[in-house]
């Protein structure tokens, strides 16, 4: 019987599934799980992305026993890892256009929190637990956490989460709008699964077009009239599809759309 992998891609009828089977990241996790979310997002047919965890973690970040091993060879080697391995995995579920929906069954913390909060819609089992952790082992932040700590909370709150690093629940997480749902710790999976999967069936030009939106608005900087001309521009494109079409068609005779992606 062969190992199981540290995280593994498949993909089935428009949703393409990532699944961290490890959830403290050594050199070996982080190289599996970029190639599982670089397959991910350079898939033609994916018409949604879901990132497990397994049943007790998400992903706790970097495993500290490595860590150490990595800082008595010298601390450059050692940090060098968030260049090399964490800014990539970011930057490839941030290049992901179709929805990503994320599964989170326990833990979920440090780099493993950055990667949930990448994700566009997060279910967690009630069981999970959240928390930045960085300054707990001295060290800030990495793989885009504080940024997207920011954009979900705003400064006062992010710096109350980055500076005291308290585990807080999956209750405190939904009421800070962290996590879309908190369900059943046995039904975290299957919920999350039934998102992607009406994700996938769903209008994925006009998913990707409102992904890009909201984006563009939660940079910030940019003038209301550049926004407008973003929004005219991917309405005249989406106006053109055929799941617009059907969709309006159905609604006018009183039929439940479907829709094709394209």
């Amino acid at each position: 019987m062969s190992e199981q992998r540290a995280a593994e891609f498949s993909e089935s009828d428009g949703l393409a599934v990532v699944r961290l089977n490890r959830p403290a990241l050594t050199r070996e996790v982080k190289e599996e799980l970029l190639a599982a979310l670089s397959g991910a997002a350079a898939s033609t047919t994916a018409r949604a992305v879901l990132l497990l965890g397994s049943d007790k973690a998400f992903c706790v970040g970097q495993d500290l026993a490595e860590h150490a091993r990595t800082l008595q060879e010298g601390a450059g080697g050692a940090l060098n890892t968030v260049r090399e391995h964490y800014n990539p995995i970011v930057l490839a579920l941030e290049s992901i256009q179709v929805p990503v929906v994320v599964g989170i069954g326990g833990a979920c913390v440090g780099a493993g929190m950055g990667f949930a909060l990448a994700g566009d819609v997060r279910v967690a089992a009630r069981r999970a637990k959240f928390g930045t952790a960085f300054t707990g082992i001295g060290l800030a932040s990495d793989s885009g956490l504080a940024s997207r700590l920011v954009a979900s909370l705003g400064q006062a709150r992010a710096m109350e989460l980055m500076l005291l690093g308290t585990l807080f629940g999956a209750d405190r997480a939904l009421e800070l709008g962290l996590v879309t749902e908190v369900v059943d710790d046995d039904a975290w999976e299957k919920r999350a699964r039934e998102l992607a999967a009406t994700l996938a069936a769903g209008p994925t030009a006009a998913f990707v077009a409102a992904k890009r939106e909201v984006r563009s608005a939660a940079e910030g900087g940019r003038p209301l009239a550049e926004l407008l001309e973003e929004e005219a521009d991917l309405q005249q494109q989406l106006g053109e599809t055929a799941d617009h079409a059907g969709a309006v068609d159905a609604f006018v005779n009183k039929r439940t759309p479907t829709f094709t992606g394209r």
